[in-house]
């Protein structure tokens, strides 16, 4: 085996129990990120060793999930590797090998209490007001006591003998330093449940260990788990990788997230979805809890890889802040190809009836242009359908600033001149548009707000909106005609 200065490798290890959320997001970031820092690998392994809680078509999203954010692994369940397989399920043999050798050697032990008995001794350990842990009531069985229980077809766990002479787990953390935890409090835990599948805690440590894992990188909530992990590490007398256990991710109420928070989207595929591109959700991603050494905020994965470090990770929690993020978003889109952003809105636009499935070049070229004058405005992609409505709607309900607008005394006039000077127009192109203004302007004398604010309300419904000329074209002649004459009407 490689020691662990000699190359560094680190993993994302998900369970497939559904999408792929932003905390386990933010911990796959934090791998790759520090992979490609320091030229080492980042694998991918999936733990399903928790048949009931899996999903089916689970491992495919989260992994088209990674594909989408651009975190391209070394070794994963698709593309294999020196240490295959990488699902849990396919590695039960060599579970078993290690869980038969803490049992020869005295390591381990069957424990044959149902689940009722280790109620009762949980609720009367909490009745004397103890730390419930499990009593170590099985430790020293007899061969013979162990068939009793087996003849009454009682099938038991393994659990690990926690070392008497331990008074505490010191866990090294590149994040937090040293944090010890007496293991008193830990109790002999579970490896092997009764059908034979290893526990989570079991599994990950031959799985790291095999894989030669250097560095686990991971959230603060796993940091409970690091103990007994520990303890399974000193059993084997192997070398330890170092943990790192980065910050938890609140919400705006500075709660700990819940998958079943509604108040937040929390799943990569869910951003997805809405339009976000995926370098800036990578980009917000790795500011949660990590900090540049400067007061940047937009920076390619690349520039990330170059930067990171976990010596500049926080203990403290961070903060889900959606609005950064979708301001983020739209810092990234403001410089995005406008071919690229056109196949983002299409399909919003077909979803919300807009736009016909049998789409033409010439209604692409159409939707390609509304995205450049929205462009700096656009946060997401389905943000686009709300900022559109406009130009899809046969007519406006003139309401609020626009109407008031229309009111001023001047506008029939405006309404009346810029309606003649477009029937004059005979390409309805930007430039034509243009010096229609201008020929209204000279014509009627009227110039500034109290001309150009009048036509845009008319033509949009806003006093406030896209470049003018290029939002008329876009309407086409006739509609605008049609809202000229409805806007001329309004005084009377």
């Amino acid at each position: 085996m490689l020691t662990m200065t000699q190359n560094i490798r680190v993993r994302f290890a998900p369970s497939p129990t559904g999408h792929l959320h932003i905390g386990g997001a933010r911990q796959a970031l934090f791998n790759y990120l520090f992979a490609r820092r320091h030229n080492g690998a980042f694998i991918v392994r999936i733990e399903d060793t928790d048949q009931a809680r899996n999903v089916e078509d689970a491992t495919d999203k989260l992994m088209q999930s990674l594909k989408w954010l651009g975190l391209d692994w070394d070794e994963s369940i698709e593309n294999g590797g020196p240490h295959a397989p990488y699902q849990s399920s396919e590695r039960l043999d060599i579970y078993q090998t290690y869980i038969d050798r803490l049992l020869k050697e005295k390591k381990a032990y069957y424990c044959y209490m149902t689940s009722e008995e280790l109620e009762a001794e949980r609720e009367a350990q909490i009745a004397r007001g103890e730390m419930p842990k499990y009593s170590g009531r099985d430790r020293d069985l007899t061969r013979e006591q162990q068939q009793a229980y087996e003849a009454k077809g009682i099938k038991p766990v393994v659990r690990f003998r926690v070392p008497d002479s331990e008074s505490e787990v010191v866990i090294d953390d590149v994040i937090r330093g040293q944090v010890s935890f007496e293991t008193d409090g830990i109790g002999d835990f579970v490896i092997a449940r009764s059908d034979g599948v290893p526990t989570y805690n079991f599994a990950v440590v031959i799985d790291d260990y095999l894989m030669e894992i250097s560095h686990v990188i991971r959230g603060e909530e796993h940091l409970s788990n690091a103990p007994r992990q520990a303890l399974l590490y000193d059993a084997f007398a192997w070398e330890q990788p170092r943990f790192a256990h980065a910050p938890l991710i609140l919400n705006e109420d500075r709660q700990k997230m819940s998958k079943r928070d509604e108040t937040i989207m929390q799943f990569v595929e869910q951003y997805r979805a809405s339009g976000y591109l995926p370098e800036a959700l990578v980009n917000f991603l790795a500011l949660l809890g990590w900090s540049p050494a400067s007061e940047e905020e937009k920076f390619s994965v690349e520039e990330l890889s170059e930067r990171f470090s976990l010596e500049r990770v926080s203990k403290a929690p961070a903060v889900f802040d959606q609005d950064k993020l979708a301001w983020m978003n739209n810092q990234y889109m403001k410089e995005a190809d406008p071919d690229r952003l056109t196949a983002l809105v299409i399909p919003h636009l077909q979803k919300a009836g807009r736009l016909r499935d049998d789409f033409t070049e010439e209604d692409r070229e159409w939707i390609r242009e509304l995205v450049e004058i929205y462009q700096e405005q656009m946060h997401y992609a389905e943000e686009f359908v709300a900022l559109t409505s406009l130009f899809f709607q046969s007519s406006i309900d003139y309401e609020g600033d626009a109407l008031d607008v229309l009111k001023e005394p001047q506008v029939p006039e405006v309404m009346q001149s810029f309606s003649k000077q477009l029937d004059g127009v005979e390409t309805f192109e930007v430039d034509g548009i243009k010096q229609a203004i201008k020929a209204t302007q000279k014509e009627t004398g009227h110039k500034g707000k109290r001309l150009f604010m009048p036509i845009r309300a008319a033509v949009t419904g806003q006093t406030h909106g896209p470049e003018l000329p290029k939002a008329i074209k876009l309407l086409g002649k006739e509609t605008v005609q049609a809202r000229l004459v409805a806007a001329s009407h309004i005084q009377e």
